[in-house]
């Protein structure tokens, strides 16, 4: 164990001493576990571990020597964005092999029109249209007699999913509204035994101001264990470490190499789990960011024609969808502006393409063009200009802003909001505060966790268009035989490449 353990923190340095905890109660990881003592897979093919690490471009593997090595005997290519270039939309498209308008994922969130609700982050896998790449394989597989194991390991969309063994950040939410943090895994006892034996997920820095390393390290270490104890088919893993950091400051405002060599290190534990049992590893990626200086806040402008409606309450003002004309749900740089009234169609179109950072509207049937015309769109597509991005408020004076709004709380907010990212400027001593507040919440009093600012013009990174530059772009590497001969590839061509990884073809 002590071998591991200083092979992994040589590895990562220099990281802070978190990150090294986890390392350290990795008490149970068998370093003496190779390809002759793991058992073979059911399969006669090679088991394929995809590596989601979120951020990572063709410009930035200089800095991933590890990463980059798998392709000296294997293959790399840039892939092409889909729009919107964002998580649930990239991984519903990678896993499906369709477009958004076709598996239905048109954003991180979108309006329910059913309920009236603006939803973000939903994990159901049933919200994804189409089948899936393992849902295919292991349905062919099966019509062969023969087993197919998949796991899913904080990819998005793993709750229902056909898999074997997952993984998923999952809170428990109280009845007096109180909420501790959590992870969801099957089979039953799954994600127990990780957090005994690698600690607690550490989920404040999965998302929230304090966001970084020790998640992406705690999520490593544990796709390692689940690589060598059950020897999966396919494994899906995602590292979101590369998604904090150019949000908050932009990729210009951050030392890039520094952050993408942490995120290498950080895969090692991967890399070595995925040689001792003989799997292939292929890195995948979901977009670049850019550097942005526009908050465009497209509810207050609707709000101030008169079109969208907000009432008062004792907890700040409260958005109603179904009693506004239009609204905008925002997501990164891109914007579906709902009109619930068609007569008022080109009259928004027009306001929202006027508003200052918007690039471009798409209305209607003009939607097919960037792949979006789907009854979940809004009936108005807009597009930011590169160095803009969409903030959601809808407030039009700070003083009566939502009580959520100063929290992290991604599933109240009806749009994303990247100042989670931060803690309030104006707050002296935030971290004070948030101790303080959290022994109130300890001692079993209700409490609100109001760090998170207001000013949307704090982002200085943001990601959902395709990228000016090539080397900007998501990349594709990996070992073993190149799926594809060409530099770029759709990144609805991954569903395909894993087909044929296990010697399947489409259709």
């Amino acid at each position: 164990m002590a071998r591991l353990e200083r092979k992994y923190m040589e590895g990562i340095a220099p990281v802070s001493s978190p990150n090294l905890a986890l390392f350290a109660t990795c008490s149970e990881f068998d370093p003496k576990m190779t390809s002759e003592t793991t058992p073979p897979p059911a399969n006669s093919h090679r088991p394929l571990v995809i590596v989601n690490a979120v951020g990572l471009t063709r410009r930035l593997l200089p800095h991933a020597p590890n990463l980059a090595g798998l392709a000296t005997q294997g293959f790399v290519k840039v892939l092409t964005e889909v729009l919107p270039a964002v998580t649930c939309t990239a991984q519903a498209t990678m896993l499906t092999g369709k477009s958004p308008q076709e598996h239905g994922v048109v954003g991180n969130g979108w309006y329910f029109r059913d309920t009236g609700e603006v939803r973000f982050w939903q994990q159901s896998r049933d919200l994804v249209q189409a089948p899936t790449f393992y849902d295919v394989l292991k349905a062919r597989f099966q019509s062969r007699g023969k087993p197919f194991r998949a796991a899913k390991l904080f990819w998005w969309f793993n709750q229902g999913a056909d898999v074997e063994y997952s993984v998923t950040p999952k809170p428990y939410y109280a009845a007096d509204g109180n909420k501790a943090f959590g992870v969801l895994g099957t089979p039953d006892g799954l994600a127990e035994n990780l957090e005994a034996v690698l600690g607690p997920f550490p989920f404040p820095s999965f998302w929230g101001p304090k966001a970084g390393l020790p998640a992406t390290t705690w999520i490593s270490l544990a796709a390692a264990r689940v690589l060598e104890e059950h020897v999966p088919d396919l494994s899906l893993v995602y590292l979101p470490h590369l998604d904090y950091a150019p949000q908050r400051h932009g990729p210009s405002g951050c030392d890039m190499a520094r952050l993408t060599a942490e995120l290498d290190a950080a895969a090692v534990p991967i890399l070595d789990a995925a040689r001792r049992i003989g799997a292939d590893v292929w890195v995948v990626s979901e977009y670049g960011h850019c550097d942005v200086s526009r908050p465009v806040a497209l509810n207050r402008v609707l709000r101030q024609a008169g079109w969208l409606h907000a009432r008062e309450g004792p907890f700040g003002e409260v958005f109603n969808p179904l009693g506004s004309q239009a609204f905008a749900v925002v997501d990164h740089q891109l914007a579906h502006v709902v009109v619930r009234d068609p007569a008022l169609i080109p009259a928004v179109a027009e306001k929202v393409a006027r508003t200052p950072g918007v690039a471009s509207v798409h209305v209607g049937p003009e939607r097919a063009a960037i792949g979006l015309d789907h009854p979940r769109s809004g009936e108005i597509v807009a597009l930011a200009e590169p160095d803009a991005h969409f903030i959601y408020p809808f407030w039009l004076d700070d003083a009566k802003a939502p009580d959520y709004a100063r929290t992290v709380d991604i599933h109240r907010k009806p749009g994303y909001d990247a100042c989670e990212l931060f803690f309030d400027p104006a707050l002296r001593f935030p971290m004070l505060r948030m101790i303080r507040k959290l022994m109130r919440k300890k001692l079993g009093f209700r409490t609100l966790f109001d760090v998170i600012p207001l000013d949307g013009s704090l982002v200085r990174g943001s990601h959902g268009l395709a990228a000016a530059d090539p080397v900007d772009r998501p990349v594709f590497l990996g070992s073993g035989r190149d799926p594809f001969l060409a530099d770029a590839a759709p990144m609805a061509s991954v569903f395909e490449a894993v087909l044929r990884h296990f010697g399947e073809e489409v259709g």
